[in-house]
């Protein structure tokens, strides 16, 4: 069996001692008396309720169920940033009337935190789906719309330049040049987006849902139920983990076939 690179292999080491070396601390900090282990319970204490929850139900559900309907929104949030802001991108990046027309209100709303849009979306929605989903949108939106335009201002002018030339009109310059150009832009912005997106639908569902990840920790909050609170951060962190992993890899995939990196 052929022997891992001795960087990975260091990659790998020092990412176990760091893990280790957490753990330890955490441990430490709880055996100790230094916090009560009413609100830091050990590793352990935590393993065995996240696996507890794999099971059992808390606030209504199981974690798979709760995860499942976290991930439901957000799949729904993202894509429709992605449907919006790409289109919207690339055609602000062709038209400068467009740009001109949407850059200033754009401008102004993406400085506005995804959290913040949480009272408007439980006014408008309550605490059904559509609430989430509008926070989501609004945390994923701006990286789609900012990479696509980049993306498509950036294009090689002389590509631009040879088509016109020939007559090319502005559906086929935008479809057939604007958009291959920009793809590893967009791939790029897609993992930030999705990352957002991710982090913008747990504080959502904080306060304006009735299910997933986060309704299961302020409902475990309310208990005192620290074990639980801490699974629901764990699988988060884990979920979120395992996207932005098959996003770079699709960005590098993305990327080795049109031959920008080695």
């Amino acid at each position: 069996m052929e022997r891992l690179p001795l960087r990975l292999r260091e990659h790998v080491a020092w990412g176990l001692s760091g893990l280790a070396l957490f753990l330890g601390l955490w441990t430490f900090l709880t055996v100790s008396g230094v916090v009560p282990r009413q609100f830091l319970p050990t590793p352990l204490d935590v393993a065995g309720r996240f696996h507890e929850l794999l099971t059992t139900q808390s606030a209504g559900a199981t974690l798979p169920y709760h995860l499942l309907s976290s991930f439901k929104r957000y799949a729904y949030g993202v894509c429709l940033a992605a449907i919006v802001g790409i289109p919207l991108g690339l055609l602000m990046g062709w038209f400068r009337w467009l740009d001109d027309a949407v850059s200033p209100v754009f401008d102004g709303l993406r400085f506005i935190a995804p959290i913040a849009w949480v009272p408007f979306a439980a006014l408008w929605f309550g605490t059904g789906i559509g609430g989430p989903i509008m926070i989501i949108f609004a945390g994923a939106f701006p990286p789609c719309l900012i990479n696509a335009y980049r993306g498509a201002r950036f294009v090689e002018p002389r590509l631009i330049e040879a088509a016109q030339m020939l007559g090319t009109g502005h559906r086929r310059i935008i479809l057939e040049i604007l958009l291959p150009a920009a793809t590893p832009s967009i791939v790029a912005g897609l993992r930030v987006s999705a990352g957002l997106g991710w982090q913008s639908l747990v504080g959502a569902e904080l306060i304006v849902a009735a299910a997933g990840v986060g309704f299961m920790m302020v409902q475990a909050q309310g208990i005192v139920s620290t074990t639980t609170v801490m699974s629901g951060m764990i699988a988060i962190g884990l979920i979120g983990m395992l996207i932005d992993v098959l996003l770079r890899q699709g960005e590098a995939w993305l990327r080795r076939r049109r031959g920008l990196e080695a």
